[in-house]
């Protein structure tokens, strides 16, 4: 596992954590090139981990987060008990906020992700997820505290699919069920808000002169510390290409929802 202190970093002035996790058969090092955060997060001043989850028996790391993501070989392993670890062996450390302690993953991380928000909604402040989803059954989910959410996906990508799927007769749900589950949690208002906001995300379309740009539905009156967002990549792929503004949208969610 890698964890990198910026360069700005003083124990008298606790500093934001952000945790981010590899997608299945990824790695820390692998997630660190592709997420392309690192050099914004070093900016304002955060804390970042990139750990590596368990091989299966073909070698490929996983997140055990849902029923269907990852853990193929059903390996008796709690990823959420290693992960929350990881998070209190950094504290002892380093001075963590404990009011900013944040994670984001991809794909399996990304179910990762909402499995740590489930079940550490005490710590947990917010969460982004590129193409992942929540737990399908609610009653697996029961967070104590409401944490903020914001899902990324593309309208294309044919791995987890936006609209849901399953995987080896798994159910897994779509990114629109998936926030409007979170809003429920969170006490968000009955429906979603379409603004009119984009937010520059995959450089791929835009060199193919498509939209590269994700549509954003948020949702509002939620409960303190709640907060929902789905950015809608159109066309977008399970791996899309990292734009260089998408470190700082990313930031910029996290930061504005810590925990109150």
């Amino acid at each position: 596992m890698t964890v990198q202190v910026p360069p700005s970093y003083d124990k008298a002035q606790p500093a934001p954590l952000l945790i981010v996790l590899h997608g299945f058969t990824g790695s820390g090092a692998g997630m660190e090139e592709y997420f392309r955060v690192q050099r914004e997060a070093e900016r304002r001043g955060f804390v970042t981990a990139y750990p590596d989850g368990t091989r299966d028996r073909d070698g490929n790391r996983f997140w055990n987060a849902t029923d269907a993501c990852c853990n193929f070989d059903r390996i008796a392993i709690d990823d959420a008990a290693y992960l929350d670890g990881v998070i209190g062996s950094i504290e002892a450390a380093v001075a963590i906020d404990p009011h900013r302690v944040y994670v984001a993953g991809h794909s399996n991380g990304g179910f990762m992700s909402y499995r740590l928000a489930c079940t550490h909604a005490d710590r947990i402040a917010a969460i982004v997820s590129l193409a992942g989803a929540t737990l399908a059954m609610s009653t697996d989910c029961q967070p104590s505290k409401p944490v903020a959410i914001l899902q990324i996906h593309g309208t294309a990508d044919d791995t987890i699919a936006f609209a849901g799927g399953s995987i080896n007769g798994a159910h897994y749900p779509g990114a629109q069920e998936t926030v409007a589950t979170w809003a429920g949690y969170d006490g968000c208002a009955a429906g979603p808000t379409h603004v009119d906001e984009r937010v520059d995300v995959d450089a791929d379309l835009q060199d193919a002169g498509q939209p590269a740009e994700a549509t954003v539905t948020r949702w509002t009156g939620c409960r303190p510390g709640g907060a929902v967002e789905l950015w809608t990549i159109p066309g977008g792929s399970h791996v899309p290409a990292i734009s260089g503004a998408f470190g700082a949208a990313v930031l910029d969610f996290l930061e504005a929802h810590p925990k109150p």
